[in-house]
């Protein structure tokens, strides 16, 4: 299984002229690699006939980031990315074409975007979208030094006031945690126990890694160059 998009989306905006993903994408084929492609971009689309080739002949598996269902707000939050809205519609696509999904829910802003209500809707399109596995770290996020300073300036501009609450709250803290963290955390275990969607980070990327089915009794270690 070949990984993409763990540092940098593939999907940024010069790929539509550069098309650097699928050419990646076409040689993993060739070559009856796995893949999982990690995005928030909806313009994985246009690779999704590739990706049908590679789940035929191996696997490919599709991560998305969601971060709110409120569509104003993301646009704040994850600007010069796909909406919500666009993302979820992707995943439905997806889900069509038989590729298995993943979804990340990730960030989570305390006093924010850590609510009971954003957490059940978007739970409720991962129900509604198929989804395989749900990944989440905690409900929060983590502010090292420097990208501290930016995200305060950021709060100061969007959210007059919030900035002071996180210095009384959290300090210099490097990781934020919701104040709701358990509660919303168990609540995504239960929905997903509930709806049959894998949870749990170890389950999820041993997931990941392996190939399941015709390939799971097959011993060998493939070499991307046997055949240059």
């Amino acid at each position: 299984m070949i990984g993409t998009g763990a540092m940098s989306d593939p999907y940024i905006p010069l790929e539509k002229d550069l098309r650097i993903m699928r050419k990646c994408l076409e040689i993993i084929e060739k070559y009856s690699f796995g893949v999982t492609v990690h995005t928030k971009s909806s313009s994985v689309m246009r690779d999704i006939d590739i990706l049908e080739k590679i789940n035929r002949k191996s696997k490919s598996v599709l991560q998305m980031t969601l971060t709110t269902a409120d569509e104003k707000l993301c646009k704040i939050l994850e600007p010069n990315v796909s909406t919500t809205e666009e993302r979820v519609n992707t995943l439905k696509e997806f889900q069509k074409a038989k590729i298995p999904t993943v979804v990340w829910l990730s960030p989570f802003l305390p006093f924010i975007n850590d609510t009971k209500e954003n957490i059940d809707a978007l739970l409720d399109y991962c129900v509604k979208s198929g989804v395989k596995c749900i990944i989440c770290f905690n409900i929060g996020v983590t502010l090292r030094n420097g990208d501290r300073e930016y995200f305060y300036s950021q709060l100061d501009r969007f959210f007059p006031g919030m900035k002071e609450r996180y210095m009384r709250t959290y300090g210099n803290s490097y990781e934020v945690l919701s104040t709701n963290s358990d509660y919303l955390m168990k609540r995504i275990e239960n929905v997903c126990q509930n709806e049959g969607i894998m949870f749990g980070i170890d389950r999820v990327f041993s997931y990941l890694r392996k190939y399941e089915n015709k390939y799971e009794n097959q011993n060998i270690q493939l070499s991307l160059f046997d055949n240059l």
